[in-house]
C-alpha cells in the first residue's frame, strides 16, 4: 500500500516567532533596496514613481515588522544579522541581467516569499494574524505587472526571456522559504510539501498576470 503522508499546514508547525519577524523583515528591506535600484534606473518618469511608491510601502512594511521585533525587546539589527548573508547572496542570484529581468525578479520572488512567510507567521501565537497581515500588505506588485506587459506588448520577445528567467528563479526562492521551517517534527520537510505545492501554483498565477509561460 502506498505510504500515507500526514499533512502539516505551515501555520501548525509553532515556528520561532523572532526568527521568523527577523527573517521577513530582512526580506522586506532586501526588496526595498532592490525597488530603490529599479526605481533609479527607470526609462522614464512614470516608472520612476511607481517604484519608488512600491519601495516606500515595503519599507513600510520592513519597519512595522522590526517595531514588533523591538515590542519583543529584540534589536532589530542583531535579529536580522544572520539573514544578511544568505539574503544577500539570495539578491545577487535573483538581480536580472537587465531592469526589465530585475522587475520580473522583484515581482516574482517577493510574492512567492511573502505568501510563505505571511502563512508562517500567521502560526505565531501572540499577533500571528496581524503578522500575517503585515507581511501581505500592499507592495506595489501591481504597478510592476502594468510595466512590464507594456514592455512585452512592445517587444515580444521580451516575452520569451522573462518566461525563462520566472522559472529559473523558482528553485533559489523556494530555498530561501525553506530555510525558514523549523526542524522541530518529524517528517516536518516532507509533510509541508503539498504547502510548498501550492506556493507553487500561487506563482504559475503570478507568471500567467505577466503572460508568460509557468
Amino acid at each position: 500500500m502506498p505510504q500515507t503522508i500526514d499533512r502539516v499546514s505551515i501555520e501548525a508547525l509553532r515556528p520561532d516567532p523572532v526568527k521568523v519577524i527577523a527573517q521577513a523583515a530582512y526580506l522586506e528591506l532586501s526588496e526595498f533596496e532592490a525597488l530603490s535600484r529599479a526605481a533609479s534606473a527607470a526609462p522614464d518618469l512614470r516608472a520612476k514613481e511607481a517604484l519608488s511608491n512600491a519601495a516606500g510601502l515595503v519599507l513600510a512594511k520592513h519597519r512595522a515588522l522590526t517595531a514588533e521585533l523591538r515590542r519583543r525587546g529584540v534589536e532589530p539589527a542583531e535579529a536580522m544579522a544572520p539573514y544578511r548573508e544568505p539574503i544577500d547572496a539570495f539578491a545577487v542570484m535573483v538581480a536580472g541581467a537587465d531592469w526589465y529581468e530585475a522587475l520580473a525578479s522583484i515581482y516574482l520572488t517577493s510574492g512567492l516569499l511573502d505568501d510563505f512567510f505571511s502563512r508562517l507567521a500567521a502560526g505565531i501565537e501572540d499577533g500571528g494574524a496581524k503578522l500575517s497581515a503585515v507581511i501581505a500588505g500592499e507592495n506595489g506588485a501591481e504597478a510592476i505587472v502594468d510595466m512590464l506587459a507594456d514592455a512585452m506588448a512592445e517587444n515580444p520577445k521580451l516575452g520569451s526571456r522573462l518566461a525563462v528567467w520566472g522559472r529559473r528563479l523558482v528553485g533559489d526562492t523556494l530555498l530561501v522559504a525553506r530555510s525558514a521551517l523549523p526542524q522541530t517534527q518529524p517528517n516536518a520537510e516532507h509533510r509541508i510539501e503539498p504547502v510548498l505545492t501550492e506556493l507553487m501554483a500561487e506563482h504559475t498565477r503570478r507568471m500567467d498576470r505577466l503572460g508568460l509561460t509557468a
